[in-house]
């Protein structure tokens, strides 16, 4: 009977783990969109558009279009998956919107001050995830609009947009990140509260990395 029950309830403990870890990235990511709001104020400067777009872009939305496909967190888990598909796609195109704004942004306050664009790693990855992210955008349409994957395979397109989709999501945490290295940010918080807001984009990257990689070995499970 011990042994019957032992593999039983370790899903159930998994699941529940990973329901929670879900539930605060949703959470987490809400709390430091806000957070950079309010710090940045949006409105204030042409700068302050920047760090504010850029989390609203990486933190929220792309963090949020990913999370609908979760088994264990996604608000409209009951949906059908062409549905959450259109949803995700959404919350991508606003997210490419937001990333391209940002940029706009800071490229626009660097000429008004006469200072040289995309010197530093933050600047150089930032260009890099903005145009990941426009490539992805695009690259998804035939996922949406069958009728234009002609000759390519379904399986194939999905797979090759997971991956690449996940290595545009940890370019944006890392772009995050460095961005909170910034002079700007250093200078606007305390040593503690530091730490606790690059938690976020770390916490996020790994909840995100675990989601795709269960996902993509449970495929592989079924077909073997």
């Amino acid at each position: 009977m011990v042994l019957h029950k032992e593999p039983v309830s370790e899903p159930r403990l998994y699941g529940f783990i990973r329901t929670a870890s879900t539930v605060l990235t949703h959470l987490t990511c809400c709390v430091f969109t806000v957070f950079i709001a309010l710090l940045s104020r949006p409105g204030a400067s042409w700068f302050s558009w920047h760090p504010f777009l850029m989390t609203l872009a990486f933190c929220l939305f792309m963090t949020e279009a990913i999370l609908l496909f979760s088994p264990h967190g996604s608000p409209i888990k009951r949906l059908a998956h062409k549905t959450k598909g259109r949803f995700h796609w959404t919350l991508q195109c606003l997210c490419a919107v937001c990333a391209v704004l940002g940029l706009a942004a800071i490229s626009y306050n660097k000429h008004l001050n006469g200072k040289p664009h995309f010197t530093s790693w933050h600047g150089q990855l930032g260009l890099l995830t903005v145009c990941g992210v426009g490539v992805q955008s695009v690259a998804a349409v035939p996922l949406i609009y069958h009728s234009l994957a002609k000759g390519w395979s379904l399986a194939k397109l999905k797979r090759w947009h997971a991956v690449s989709g996940l290595v545009t999501y940890l370019l944006g945490s890392a772009s995050l990140l460095l961005g909170l290295c910034s002079a700007w940010f250093t200078a606007s918080v305390r040593e503690y509260t530091w730490y606790l807001s690059a938690l976020c984009p770390a916490l996020s990257a790994l909840i995100i990395m675990n989601q795709v990689s269960s996902a993509y070995m449970a495929k592989q499970r079924l077909q073997s």
